[in-house]
This record gives structure tokens, sequence and C-alpha cells, in this order.
């Protein structure tokens, strides 16, 4: 199986193990071993496993990052309601239960109301916050199973990686042509997968980049400039490979390679 596919259940293992762990600890903060115990109906033994529960506030910092890390590559499309959960709203003007965040609880942020310092909000609030942040990697967790999650693209980005990794070398070499050749069939094969991805038919038998860019831009699915850069990758590659008259420079191969890693990274 692919390196990636194991890394990502690997990464994955671990977030959600921290997690929960985390979320106890939160509670444990919040409502401390009692109230724990009791909402929980937790026997002896998770009572005592409660005293090794990592910090919240000083494992949630890492938790975060490698979750948001993760997202980008799993679930993009959670990535920015991962973050409203954890982040101040930026146009807050007083901070309530709906406006109290993650990152208040780490500051240790309490509001009272005077005069007998009544409790207003504080780290309590943070708890559906950490939940929903949690069932968010959850759902990431489906996706990653499901049969609509096509384990095939990564097996692909590696493939696709490894290639593109060949071309530099062939570079570094001054293979010229050859380092051009492999990168042209790169971003071809990516541009064919997207047109898969995206139901965009592709009647031509042999379609070339300049082909597959054309359809994608008429579907709607890459923009005006994102057609351009892909076209003017297109003409080194056609250099590189039919052109031989005129011979490719360094520069231009180069350019080739790293236009195509850059339409692999942002372009799905």
């Amino acid at each position: 199986m692919a390196a990636n596919i194991q890394r990502f259940k690997a990464d994955l293992e671990k977030l959600l193990k921290l997690g929960h762990e985390l979320e106890l600890a939160l509670l444990l903060r919040v409502h401390g071993k009692e109230k724990l115990k009791q909402d929980f109906k937790l026997d002896d033994e998770m009572m005592g496993r409660l005293a090794k529960l990592p910090s919240f506030n000083l494992e949630y910092e890492a938790w975060y990052s490698e979750s948001l890390a993760f997202l980008r590559q799993i679930l993009p499309d959670r990535l920015v309601d991962f973050r409203e959960h954890f982040e101040a709203p930026k146009n807050r003007k007083e901070i309530t239960f709906a406006t109290y965040r993650i990152q208040d609880a780490l500051k240790g942020l309490r509001v009272t109301q005077p005069p007998y310092n009544k409790v207003v909000v504080d780290d309590e609030a943070s708890i559906p916050h950490f939940q929903q942040q949690l069932a968010i990697i959850r759902a990431a967790q489906k996706r990653f199973e499901s049969s609509l999650f096509e384990i095939r693209q990564l097996v692909q980005a590696d493939l696709l990686d490894s290639e593109i990794d060949s071309a530099r070398e062939l570079l570094k070499g001054k293979f010229l042509r050859a380092a051009g050749a492999v990168a042209g069939v790169v971003l071809e094969k990516h541009l064919l997968q997207i047109c898969d991805d995206h139901k965009v038919k592709v009647t031509k038998k042999n379609p070339g980049i300049n082909d597959l860019n054309q359809l994608l831009k008429d579907s709607g699915v890459i923009d005006v400039p994102q057609w351009r850069h892909i076209a003017l990758l297109g003409d080194i590659r056609n250099l590189c490979d039919h052109n031989k008259q005129k011979e490719p420079t360094e520069g231009q191969v180069s350019d080739l390679i790293e236009g195509t890693d850059k339409v692999l990274k942002t372009i799905a």
C-alpha cells in the first residue's frame, strides 16, 4: 500500500486517541473529578487513569496544528470550521458564551459580573468547541474509510510525486529533453485524472495537455490564469518532445517541472 495511505492512517489514529484524552482532560479541568465520575459513571480503574491524562493546555496546540495539516489533505472544506472553533471572532465586541473560544480557554480567560463576581463565562464554554473539532476529525475518518473516498488518488499522488523527483534528477544531470518529457507526462496524467474526477467528457482518443487544459477551462473546473499557466507548461513540454530544431533551456525545463508540481498541489 502506498506510503501516503499508511501515513494518513497512523496520523488519524494518533489524532483520535489524543483527542479523546484531551476531551477528558478538559472536562476534568472544568468540572473536577467527582462530577466527571458521576456524569460518566467511572469506576475506580477509570478514575485512576484520569491522573495520567495529558495537560490540555500543554498538548492542545500540537494536536491542533497536526489536525490542521491532516484536514488539508483529507477534508479541506472543513478547515475554516475547524479554525473558527479555536480562534476568537475577529469582530467580537464582547466575550460571552457564544463568542468564547478555545483560544480564550488556553489563556485562562474568565469573565465575571459585579458586584458578587458572578461568572458570566469561563473555560466551560470551550468544551462544545473542542467536541466539535473532534467531531470534524471523526468525519475525516469516515471519509477516509468510505468507498466514496478514492484511495487511488493517494496512490496516484505517490506515483506522480516520484516521477517529478525523477524529472528533477534528470535535470540535475543536464538531460533536459528527458526531464521535460517526464514532467510533461506527469502533467498530462494529472489533467486526465482531474477530468475524470469532475466528469469532464474527453472524446479525443489520445488527448494532449492543451486538449485537456481547454476542456477543464470550458467546463469551469479551472480559471483563466490557471489555464494560461498550464498552456505555457504545455508549450515547454512540446518543445522538449517535438521541436528538434530548438533546444529547451535549463530554465524552461525547470519551470515545467516546478510548474507541474504546483499544478499537482493546487488543482484537483
